[in-house]
Parts: C-alpha cells; structure tokens; sequence
C-alpha cells in the first residue's frame, strides 16, 4: 500500500510540474510582448556573479514609497505604445482598453517584483548585458508575465548570438 501511495505521489507531482512547464512554454510563444525600462541600478551590484539584478523605472512611478506599505498583490494596468514599451496608467480597475496590458505584481519586502527582479545568465556572458535598457516581458492576458530577455536603447535583443562562444 506505501509503496502505491508513494507512486501516486510521484505521478502527481511529474503531471503538476509538466503542467507548469507546458503553462510557461504556452506564454512565451503566445504572451503578448511588453519592454518595461529599467531603473539605474548600482553599478556595483549590477552584475552579481551569473545574474544581473533588476530595478524597473515602472516600480518607481507606480508604488511611491509613502504608499508601498499600504498595497497587497494586485494587478496594474500599462499604457503600451507601438514599439511594445510600456508605462505605468493606473492600477487594475477590471477594465483594459486596446492600447493597454494588465500586469500582476507581488509586494515583497516593501517592494514590487514583477515576475522576476534578476536576469539570469550564462557564466563569463555579463559583458553582453551591459548595456541593457528593456526588460523583455512576454503576459498573458490575466498579467501574468515572464522575463525573457534584455533589450538595448534601440530595443535589440541583447546577449551571444547563436553559436558564438566568448
């Protein structure tokens, strides 16, 4: 009997992860792109070993630090232009217009993390992200977004191309 209980077990974590897996995969070819503008960062922790960690300009604009220990995790909405860059509107009233996007965000720490507050990279690859001005987001509908790149002031893809080592 354990041992049928521990394979069920098993099972149902391989299905929930696999699920989790797929949901990702699903959002990174079917999310809609937005570039939310990266805030100076301390150029000593800039680079931290094989990440980068993140400020986003968006954090500042929306969450003043004399309101940022009053708000729960929620959903903002941004005002998206033509070249996917997007810019704090207002926080979620249930309603979207065509030129907007829901983002969720999580208050941790007294600060907002939207999906991720690090880049992680390949080892000896830092130089490559330097010069990052974008962070690439693919969203779902619902605002649940996912990091999956950076961007440069002219909004190219930063980091090796396919094949090249340093």
């Amino acid at each position: 009997m354990r041992n049928i209980v521990l394979l069920l077990t098993a099972a149902l974590v391989l299905v929930l992860v696999n699920y989790s897996i797929w949901q990702k995969e699903t959002l990174i070819k079917s999310g809609r792109t937005l570039l939310l503008e990266l805030a100076p960062v301390d150029p000593r922790s800039l680079m931290q070993g094989d990440y980068m960690a993140l400020r986003f300009k968006l954090a500042t604009e929306a969450f003043p630090h004399d309101k940022i220990k009053t708000l729960k995790d929620g959903r903002i909405v941004l005002a998206v232009d033509p070249n996917n860059v997007a810019t704090f509107r207002r926080f979620s009233d249930g309603r979207t217009d065509a030129d907007e996007a829901l983002l969720r965000y999580r208050i941790r720490n007294n600060q907002p993390k939207f999906a991720s507050n690090a880049f992680f990279f390949q080892e000896k690859h830092g130089s490559y992200y330097q010069n990052a001005k974008y962070g690439e987001f693919k969203v779902s509908t619902n605002g649940e977004a996912l990091l999956v790149a950076l961007r440069g002031a002219d909004l190219q893809t930063l980091g090796p191309k396919p094949g090249e080592t340093q």
